[in-house]
């Protein structure tokens, strides 16, 4: 069966939605990703996370949602962003519409840092008004516990990661086709002190935006982290259909 809403016609869609009732939604961004990554690393990933998840819970995968809100690298040419308002209001109607088609969840799959925050104040704004459409979103959950298991370098500030080691391994796994490890480079910038206290764009400290050594990546570290990744995805929309809150 197709899993892309996309690919299914309307008429058949009425019956396909009764048993496929969980809405994948997968967000990235407009981003540049180095000289190695493509500018549509993230909304790659995201593409591939739920191709990967329909295959374990049932569910229909919606367009992608490409343009986001990219602050920290916004002013850098390969970057094109959207305010977090315009966001806000784009996922909030969005999800209307996936309840309003029929479906019982929806899930978020994030791989964009910077779209959290508008992400969980549309889920707010839904739950407001349809407290029984339930609305999941992800950004690589459990990441965190397979991570200092497999990376050989540190991450450059705080957690968060960027076309380095991490997300490149993430790529080399996912979709290695948009990959080229032959233009890899090292490089960990130095990071303002007072980056979490003030706004501070990124291009003030990086000038390729990969945060790490990219040149560490492999696919088999990318594997580790995402299968655990999928399967805490898997955990937590099992627990959601149980009615946990």
């Amino acid at each position: 069966m197709k899993k892309r809403m996309n690919e299914i016609d309307g008429i058949s869609f009425r019956e396909v939605v009764k048993s496929h009732n969980i809405a994948l939604l997968p967000i990235g961004a407009v981003e540049i990703h180095g000289p190695h990554l493509p500018i549509g690393t993230d909304s790659f990933l995201a593409e591939q996370l739920c191709e990967k998840l329909s295959k374990r819970v049932p569910s229909l995968i919606m367009p992608t949602l490409h343009y986001s809100q990219v602050w920290s690298l916004g002013k850098m040419q390969g970057s094109v962003s959207i305010s977090s308002e315009l966001l806000i209001q784009l996922l909030y109607e969005v999800l209307l519409e996936l309840e309003r088609n029929g479906f019982e969840t929806a899930v978020i799959i994030n791989t964009h840092l910077g779209n959290n925050t508008a992400i969980k104040e549309a889920a707010r704004k839904v739950y407001k008004e349809k407290p029984d459409f339930k609305i999941l979103y992800f950004t690589y959950p459990g990441a965190g516990e397979v991570l200092p298991e497999v990376m050989s370098g540190s991450s450059f500030h705080g957690g968060f990661f960027h076309a380095d080691e991490i997300e490149t391994s993430y790529m080399l796994y996912l979709c290695k086709e948009h990959v080229d490890m032959s233009k890899a480079v090292n490089t960990t910038p130095e990071v303002p002190e007072l980056i979490d206290v003030t706004p501070i764009r990124w291009n003030e400290f990086t000038d390729t935006a990969v945060m790490g050594n990219a040149a560490m990546a492999t696919e088999e570290k990318g594997k580790k982290v995402i299968d655990h990744v999928l399967d805490k995805m898997v955990y937590f929309i099992e627990k959601a259909k149980e009615g946990e809150g």
